[in-house]
């Protein structure tokens, strides 16, 4: 009997052990999945002032939710989401209440559309704009994992907190490392916001955006939740030279990089024959600059001479501007043995300018996408006619025209001599 029992209590705990040995493995691979999950959390600004109805002919907290359900509507599944307010709850006078006024309106996390939905249709303006202290639990939403964490801040005031400066709370989360950028949305044109939420994203490689209508809330918003779901990439830090035999040399990759105003860097990179370079760089106002502004990117020989260059112009819509350019090098079938590849040179010039009391320095922050990649193997590639470099485009328009003037003035004749004749 004893002996029945301990065999029935042994094959009891084998299948105990068979059960969790089987269980466990898939928990792991869930725990795993949602360590590497992207993380965004939505700051929302619900105080008094979120009552101005000064955008699109609503009120600023209508244009919110209107596009904060646009972008849940949009949010990619991979993302953890969550929804956090500020000033929603304290309607009161008390400072140091009103200071404590933020809450967890949707924890992070899998995203149900319509319980999120619901939460932001209850959202009334309030009170106090305590955007220091929201930073600080927001990133205490974050907390934990290995994926991309962001912080995405829609405020219309400025903070009514200090001495809990947001700008020191964002140097204080950037000093923790752990990863998590800051992204900050103004609703009104007004100067000390705009310094106060460029300072704040500027602390943790964020950007600012002054958003005055509902369309461009939730696109910009939308941009940023699914810039997040973006694979993790881990930029270089390089710096440039003020000329091109001094540039540092560089392999594929992404860079990152600061540029003072009217100051150019240059960089180095090697192209084997029947290789094609592809190179772009992205500048981004993280202060306050003047309308209207440039960004050129050039390939150069190490003599100087102009390969292909590509340009852009901004006139202060967006934060960020980009360029790009391709170099193919065609394969040299008349030289024998092994050959050296060329070394070209990148300028990267930006035409940005301080607004009036801004400060000029450190430079604005660069990114450099640099791809070495084997060239085309088809002459029907565009590329490998060098139309990059515009030269066979020119020519052939010149020719295009000139055999068009021909005919033109053959037709025009025959038209004189046939009118002259009747």
């Amino acid at each position: 009997m004893i002996r029945t029992q301990r065999l029935a209590v042994g094959v009891c705990a084998l299948l105990a052990a068979l059960t969790a040995g089987i269980a466990f493995p898939a928990g792991a691979s869930a725990d795993e999945t949602t360590a590497t999950a992207p993380k965004v959390d939505l700051v929302i600004d619900v105080s008094g002032s979120m009552r101005a109805k000064d955008i699109d002919g609503q009120s600023r907290m209508a244009a919110a939710k209107q596009a904060f359900n646009e972008v849940l509507d949009a949010t990619p599944e991979e993302v953890r989401l969550g929804i956090r307010t500020l000033g929603a709850n304290y309607p009161g006078d008390d400072r140091k209440t009103g200071c404590k006024d933020t809450a967890q309106l949707y924890p992070v996390g899998p995203l149900d559309r319509t319980e999120a939905k619901t939460a932001v249709a209850t959202l009334t303006p309030t009170g106090w704009t305590p955007i220091g202290p929201a930073l600080l639990k927001a990133a205490e939403d974050l907390d934990g994992g290995e994926g991309s964490k962001r912080i995405v801040l829609i405020s219309d005031g400025e903070d009514t907190c200090a001495p809990l400066d947001p700008c020191e709370v964002a140097r204080e989360i950037a000093a923790k490392g752990i990863g998590l950028t800051i992204d900050t949305l103004g609703l009104v044109p007004n100067t000390k916001l705009r310094q106060q939420l460029s300072c704040i994203a500027e602390a943790t490689g964020g950007t600012f955006t002054s958003v005055e209508h509902t369309d461009e809330l939730a696109d910009k918003v939308n941009q940023l939740v699914d810039r997040a779901a973006d694979p993790v990439v881990t930029p270089v830090a390089t710096t440039g030279a003020d000329q091109c035999a001094k540039a540092p040399m560089l392999q594929s990759g992404l860079y990152t990089d600061r540029e003072e105003f009217g100051q150019q860097r240059w960089y180095r990179v090697n192209v084997p024959d029947g290789h094609e370079l592809r190179a772009s760089v992205s500048a981004a106002a993280d202060r306050q600059v003047n309308p209207s502004y440039g960004l050129l990117l050039r390939a150069t020989t190490e003599r100087g001479r102009e390969i292909v260059r590509g340009e852009a112009a901004g006139n202060g819509r967006t934060d960020v501007i980009s360029t790009g350019l391709r170099y193919p090098k065609a394969e040299r079938e008349d030289v024998e043995g092994e050959v050296a590849p060329e070394t070209v040179c990148l300028q990267v010039t930006h035409s940005f300018s301080a607004a009036s009391g801004v400060k000029t320095t450190p430079g604005l922050p660069l990114e450099l996408t640099v791809d070495v990649v084997e060239g085309p193997s088809a002459a029907s590639d565009v590329a490998a006619f060098g139309l990059g470099r515009g030269w066979w485009l020119l020519g052939a328009l010149i020719l295009a025209g000139f055999l068009a003037g021909l005919v033109w003035g053959w037709l025009s004749r025959w038209r004189v001599a046939v009118w002259r004749t009747n």
